[in-house]
């Protein structure tokens, strides 16, 4: 049996309870998600691991809250995007604290070991 081309037909929803909250966007969701961008834009710099782990411990905050919501706490977007920034944020520190200890051992080899005497010392 084929169907007809044209839209496909959406499952509709019983009634709502005149109790049940109404939908609203997580404010945890839009802190982990500026915090995340903090953290990303200064990743280079060391201090991007202080809003990037904020953001990380937020988002779990904001996932059990989501989770205990029934659905009615949103922003799983910005949550997952502000997650993403946050470990871009966590990668870029741990690259500049590697490369900055490659940097410092190779000026350290290049340098004489020991005290640099006058020829004319015993």
């Amino acid at each position: 049996m084929t169907t007809a081309p044209g839209q496909v037909p959406v499952a509709q929803w019983g009634p709502r309870h005149p109790l049940d909250p109404d939908p609203v966007r997580s404010s945890k969701a839009r802190a982990v998600f500026a915090l995340g961008l903090m953290g990303a834009l200064t990743g280079i710099f060391v201090g991007g691991v202080v809003p990037a782990t904020l953001a990380l411990v937020l988002a779990r905050q904001a996932r059990r809250q989501a989770y205990a919501s029934g659905g009615f706490l949103t922003g799983g977007d910005w949550l997952r995007r502000g997650e993403r920034l946050a470990w871009t944020g966590l990668v870029l520190v741990a690259t500049t604290v590697v490369v900055a200890v490659v940097i410092g051992l190779v000026r350290l080899a290049g340098e004489p070991f020991g005290h640099d005497y006058a020829p004319n010392m015993d």
